[in-house]
This record gives C-alpha cells, sequence and structure tokens, in this order.
C-alpha cells in the first residue's frame, strides 16, 4: 500500500493505493488562505501537517488494515511557496504563496539580471520564490536575517513528517535559484538574492527517497514500520 499526499491552495488530499495503483479511498480538508493586504495571499504552514494528520486519521476509520501496510508515501503540492525556518527548524512568518504578488517590483528588478533566464530557463515573475525572498530582505530585514532555510511547502510537510531538510527537480526549478542544466542549486542565483547554498534544501530526484517517515507519526496514523517518504513533485509538473 502507498499513500499520496497533496498540498492544494483551497485543501489538502490524501489518497491511499494499492500495489497496482487502484485507489482504495481518499480523504481530503480544507485549507484557508489569509489576505491581510491586496495582492497578499499566505497560509500558516503548520495548517497543512495538521490537514495532513486529520485526513490521515479519517482514512484510518474506515481503512485501518490497509493503513497498516503502507510502505511508502508520495508527496505533491502548489508550487513557488515561500517557507521561512530559522536555524531550529521553527517557522519565522506565514508561507508567502505563488498566487501573491507583492513582490512585483522585486521581480522586475532581478528579471532585469540576464543571468535568471539564462541559468534558471524562466523569466522572473512575482510567482515564483526568489523575488518573495528578496521582498523579505526589503521589507522585513530582522526577519530574513533570521531565516536559515527556505523550504517550499510540500517540502515543509516532509520536513514535519521526516526532519529532513529536501526537495526535489521540479519544485526547485520553481523557486528561480535552480540551475536546470546542471540540476543544482545556482551560487550565482543565489547571490543575487543574497542567500547561498546554505539556505537551500537538499536536492534530489523526484523518485528518489528523501526520508522515513518519523516513528511517533508512524504509530499515531496506524502505520506499522518506518515507510519512505519519496521527493515527489509540484503539482503542476506532476499534471503534466
Amino acid at each position: 500500500m502507498y499513500l499520496g499526499i497533496d498540498i492544494g491552495t483551497s485543501a489538502l488530499k490524501v489518497v491511499l493505493v494499492d500495489e497496482n495503483g487502484k485507489t482504495v479511498r481518499s480523504c481530503s480538508n480544507d485549507l484557508s488562505v489569509q489576505r491581510p493586504r491586496p495582492g497578499w495571499s499566505e497560509q500558516d504552514p503548520h495548517s497543512w501537517w495538521q490537514a495532513a494528520d486529520h485526513a490521515v486519521k479519517a482514512l484510518h476509520l474506515t481503512c485501518a488494515k490497509q493503513l497498516q501496510h503502507v510502505r511508502g508515501i508520495g508527496l505533491s503540492g502548489q508550487m513557488h511557496g515561500m517557507v521561512a525556518l530559522d536555524k531550529g527548524g521553527s517557522v519565522l512568518r506565514p508561507a508567502i504563496l505563488w498566487n501573491d504578488t507583492r513582490c512585483a517590483q522585486e521581480a522586475a528588478e532581478l528579471d532585469e539580471n540576464p543571468a535568471f533566464r539564462a541559468i534558471s530557463g524562466n523569466a522572473v515573475m512575482p510567482g515564483f520564490t526568489a523575488p518573495k525572498a528578496v521582498w523579505s530582505a526589503h521589507h522585513e530585514p530582522e526577519r530574513f536575517a533570521r531565516t536559515a532555510k527556505f523550504l517550499l511547502p510540500k517540502d515543509y510537510l516532509r520536513f514535519v513528517l521526516t526532519g529532513e531538510m529536501v526537495t526535489e527537480m521540479s519544485d526547485a526549478a520553481g523557486t528561480l535559484w535552480l540551475d536546470g542544466a546542471k540540476r543544482c542549486w545556482s551560487d550565482k542565483l543565489l547571490s543575487a538574492c543574497g542567500l547561498s547554498t546554505d539556505h537551500m534544501p537538499d536536492v534530489i530526484e523526484g523518485s528518489q527517497i528523501s526520508g522515513y517517515l518519523k516513528p511517533d507519526i508512524a504509530r499515531s496514523w496506524g502505520i506499522k514500520g518506518q515507510p519512505f517518504v519519496a521527493g515527489g513533485g509540484g503539482d503542476n509538473a506532476c499534471a503534466a
């Protein structure tokens, strides 16, 4: 048995599938979006974990026998969102989502640097992660200075599930900090945003194992052993 977890913008969905890829059962929990100012779009990263926990426990009510045999977990989710963590792994601010437009000026300024299109393969738009980080540096410098790691939404959930700070190629590409040709973080693009590879999670392929479910979470979900958690993918990449 396998478990899939997808973080959408309006809901989180979990699906239990068998060895042949047939859906056994699915469950979803609604997510709320906060819009404290015009053009802003934020979510509390803790709400993703709470929604996942509730959804899997709802599955357990009807699929306890199947759920205990889960061998692996796959993650997908909304791309481009910025989750800022301090050196202790605590969330520093609400996640800035893909549809937040506050960093339009920062995006335009970064796009004037030809290295971004040449190395990342993308034009710089407000939806991507890089201009969000620059906005943070400009408008909340103390918080930016305390940020030790930037994670994507599904990768924050991975961190909660496994304790590992890891992303995969598709979501990494959506930050504008990935060198697509070399399939690794670009020192040049990170430096242009006042960052270094120390601020980034490890990057793996989507099919690789990123870590293993924490024993206490496995027990609370009724899963025997410690299933692996695969790299997964951003929602657009998975849909393609």
